[in-house]
């Protein structure tokens, strides 16, 4: 396991005074590895979860040549390019569920449902549709079809013997049911991964407490509680935390006990009265970042107890929500094992923007706006205004973030912007 100087050490540039967001991310990447406790579980249990091993197929899906329409079944060899075709019906009509026992001679053909077994044979399937009726058969008329159209072949989905999904696969709704497909009652997935999490302050107010001057009711708990009951973790709320030494140090090593991941909101500043930075740095190895972003520029993080790793993130709340979106979600996809974690990150699309957009160059912006899609099909985006990070209903009137990069500067009525969308992650 690297230290953080290690990590450091190896990182190009570092200047834990301005850090680059890619950095950031660069350095979590070293800094946290995968849970390495598995367990098997149901299908219905599954979603979400993160596979340990492959799931090598047991059976090829599907099982055997089938068709893929309501039709009549033939002989492709017998179509001729530029001519029509008259085939005999037989009597019957291959269903699914069971094999058809009949044989189908030259000039013959038989009645077909979807899903059913080729007859033995046959591997063409003429939609009920492009046929013409004729006494005791149908014609196709030419060039309506080709040889093999409409078949499924054996194994052309799965086949036996193969990885039907890889490791570190984290588990969707069509997963769950290509595991169903296999006949797999149970999978075998890494453990759910821990994460307890607090807000440090005692300007910090709980619900059900009376307000009173100078405090504010506590909500980054709440957002931090939907991100990651979003990711799938077992989340363990350890409440509001005052900025009392002794308090802090219990709550730490309380969370680093019960969670693989602790995330902390507020006293990562450089205020007097933040204890938090002691606290960590009592507790384990960390560090302390002023990272090239806005919102968003102080972050703590490290490993506490030599195992728990802690995301100290600011205290204001749309910061909170941007930091958890552009580093802690990945460091923590990885902890749960994904293999490919960028494919588990809201891919960045082009938009238009459709205002100016103040940007200096040196860092990178999120700022929160709302995309549409333009009369031409393209994509466009406005900001919701008020981009302060104290601002919290921009995240709500919002559908994604603005990205713009480090090196960009100012943005004109027009000009293309990456936008990160936030269905399915916020």
């Amino acid at each position: 396991m690297k230290s953080l100087d290690q990590i450091a050490a190896e990182l190009q540039g570092y200047d834990p005074q301005a850090l680059s967001a890619s950095a950031v991310n660069t350095f979590l990447a070293e800094l946290v590895s995968p849970v390495a406790d598995t367990a098997a579980v149901g299908v219905f249990d599954a979603l979400g979860r993160v596979l340990a091993e492959d799931v090598v197929s047991p059976i090829s899906v599907p099982p055997h040549d089938n068709s893929a329409m309501d039709g009549y079944a033939l002989d492709g060899a017998q179509l001729r390019a530029g001519q029509a075709l008259s085939l005999r019906v037989l009597d019957g009509t291959a269903f699914a569920g069971k094999a058809w026992a009949g044989h189908v001679a030259p000039g013959e053909c038989v009645k077909i449902m979807t899903g059913a077994i080729m007859p033995a044979g046959l591997d063409t399937v003429v939609p009920q549709e492009l046929t013409q009726a004729t006494e005791g058969g149908i014609t196709i008329p030419a060039g309506a079809l080709q040889r093999g159209d409409n078949r499924r072949l054996l194994g052309e989905d799965l086949l036996a013997g193969r990885p039907a999904l890889r490791a570190g696969t984290q588990l969707g709704p069509a997963a769950l049911g290509l595991i169903a497909s296999l006949g797999l009652p149970t999978v075998t997935v890494f453990r759910r991964l821990k994460v307890a999490y607090f807000s440090t302050g005692d300007e910090i107010l709980s619900l059900g407490e009376p307000p009173r001057e100078g405090a504010v009711y506590d909500s980054n708990r709440y957002t931090v509680y939907g991100l990651l009951t979003r990711l799938g973790v077992e989340v363990i709320d350890m409440g509001v935390v005052k900025d009392d030494p002794a308090t802090l140090e219990a709550a730490f090593r309380r969370a680093a006990t019960q969670a693989d991941a602790i995330i902390t909101s507020g006293g990562v500043s450089v205020g007097e009265a933040d204890h938090t930075k002691a606290m960590m740095k009592k507790l384990g190895d960390v560090a302390f970042w002023r990272i090239a972003m806005r919102p968003g520029r102080p972050m703590a993080v490290g490993r506490l107890n030599n195992c728990a790793v802690m995301f100290g993130l600011p205290g204001n709340p749309v910061a909170v929500m941007v930091t958890f979106l552009a580093f802690v979600r990945p460091a923590l996809l990885k902890l749960m094992g994904v293999a490919d974690v960028a494919a588990h990150t809201p891919p960045l699309l082009k938009a238009h923007s459709l205002e100016p957009l103040r940007k200096k160059p040196g860092r990178t912006e999120y700022q929160r706006g709302t995309v549409s899609t333009a009369p031409d099909g393209t994509l466009q985006v406005r900001t919701t205004g008020n981009q302060g990070s104290g601002v919290l209903s921009s995240m709500v009137q919002g559908n994604g973030l603005i990205v713009l990069h480090h090196g960009q500067g100012n943005v004109a009525v027009g000009d293309e912007v990456d936008v990160m969308v936030f269905d399915g992650v916020i």
